[in-house]
């Protein structure tokens, strides 16, 4: 048996004044490629889940984040190749500079309602009527 199954993935809601949410949509030539989600990505070993998701803006968006303004919010699993995925989102308020498309074919504003109809992989689906509510 696998030491441990579950495959943890940290993503964030990057919320902007006017109450929309920053999705990218995944690259072509990657798994799921053209399904919009939120950016992040994998937790690496002996990484806490805040810090791997400060490295992850700053890779996928050349964004900076303090982890202290990263609010753990939702989460969601999904069945990923047959290993259990966690997903955990966070909230996030304030970051400094202009997120960029540098690991994704394009970014998207977009409030939650208007999510419901883009396509989007199985972990972040779900997670879109709870944001809704939150925000």
């Amino acid at each position: 048996m696998e030491k441990n199954p579950t495959l943890t993935v940290v993503a964030a809601a990057l919320v902007d004044r006017e109450g929309r949410v920053l999705l990218q949509r995944r690259a072509a030539g990657r798994a799921m490629a053209g399904l919009w989600e939120f950016p992040g990505g994998k937790v690496e070993a002996g990484e806490r889940p805040e810090a791997a998701l400060v490295r992850e803006l700053a890779e996928e968006l050349g964004i900076a984040v303090e982890a202290g303004a990263l609010v753990p919010s939702l989460f969601a699993s999904a069945d990923n190749g047959g290993r259990l995925m966690l997903l955990l989102l966070y909230l996030c308020r304030s970051w400094q500079g202009d997120p960029a498309a540098l690991d994704a074919d394009a970014l998207l504003w977009a409030r939650p309602a208007e999510m419901r109809a883009l396509a989007m992989p199985p972990a972040d689906a779900p997670l879109v009527e709870m944001l809704e509510r939150l925000l």
